[in-house]
This record gives structure tokens, sequence and C-alpha cells, in this order.
């Protein structure tokens, strides 16, 4: 696994990181679980490195009961608390509400658009873009921007940016990257 050349953030020493990159990283995945799962997780990395989450992702998917998005909408004082006091995730406490909060406007949006794909593609035209070395675009801005305005939170134009990336609507393979298209 180690011969090919990757994308220079990617650390060659975590398998997890290598394995995601190559297998995860880029690739259209329009799941509904995948996209609620990818977006909860992308907003915990908010002043973290992707790789800390990415470490921790079986963890989370354990804590928030494999990312049901029905039961997190549901989540209390007392889970909350569970979660705050679980070492395995990243403990802050407001992504942790942010989390569940977003959940709830998540299901609006599919309620809304009938899949939160869809949504997407409302800004998309459902077209992949083909850029690197960036970290925000225009797309990023204009989702950012609606989710922020629907009451998301930790979803600044970065992480969406981020995210855009994991689903595979933003290829951004480096050019020296096995994987560059």
């Amino acid at each position: 696994m180690k011969d090919k050349t990757r994308c220079k953030w990617c650390n060659l020493k975590n398998p997890k990181y290598i394995e995601y990159h190559d297998n995860e990283w880029c690739k259209p995945n329009f799941d509904e679980k995948y996209l609620y799962e990818m977006l909860i997780l992308e907003s915990f990395q908010a002043g973290l490195s992707w790789e800390c989450v990415l470490n921790k992702r079986e963890n989370f998917r354990k804590a928030f009961d494999n990312f049901d998005i029905n039961k997190v909408c549901l989540y209390d004082d007392k889970k909350i608390e569970e979660l705050l006091n679980n070492k395995e995730i990243i403990r802050n406490r407001l992504k942790i509400n942010a989390s569940i909060n977003n959940s709830k406007i998540f299901k609006m949006i599919v309620n809304e658009y009938g899949l939160f794909y869809n949504y997407l593609k409302s800004f998309t035209d459902d077209k992949i873009i083909y850029e690197i070395d960036k970290t925000t675009n225009e797309l990023s801005d204009k989702i950012s921007s609606d989710l922020q305005k629907r009451g998301m939170k930790f979803v600044g134009s970065t992480i969406i940016y981020s995210y855009l990336q994991a689903i595979g609507i933003i290829y951004s393979h480096d050019k020296e990257c096995f994987l560059f298209k």
C-alpha cells in the first residue's frame, strides 16, 4: 500500500488514513446514511484534524447509535452527559449539541427535498468539481450559508468544502497522487 504516491496530506504511517484516502475520499457516495454520518463527523473536525476524527470514527458510530438519525434527534440531557463522558470520542459540548441540532435540520431538509442529495444537487446541478489546493470555493460558501440560515452549527465554508470532498462532489487528489484524474 505504501509504494503508491498519495496526496501530501495522507499520513502513510496511519493505515486508517491510507484506507480512507484510497477507497473513500473524493469517491462519489450519495447514500443518505453516509451523507448524514459524514456531515456529523465533519462538524466534529472544526479546529481539529480529519485524522483525529477518522481515528475515532468507529467510536463515534458506537456512541451515536450507528448514526441512526431518528435516535440522535431524540438525544436528551442524559445522553449528552453520556457523550461528554465518553473518552473515545471528541467531547465538546458545543459540537455534541450541534450534532443533535444539525440532525433535526438534516431531517427537515430531507422532508423538503425528498433526499439530502437532492438538496445538494440544487447547488451542484449534479456535477463533480475537479480542483486541488483549495479549502473553500463558491459552492462551499453557498451551501454553508444556506445551512447556517437553516440553523446548523459548525458548518462553515471550510467544513462544507471538506464534506463535499469526502462525499465526492469535489474531487481533489493531488497531481502526483495515483488517484489524480
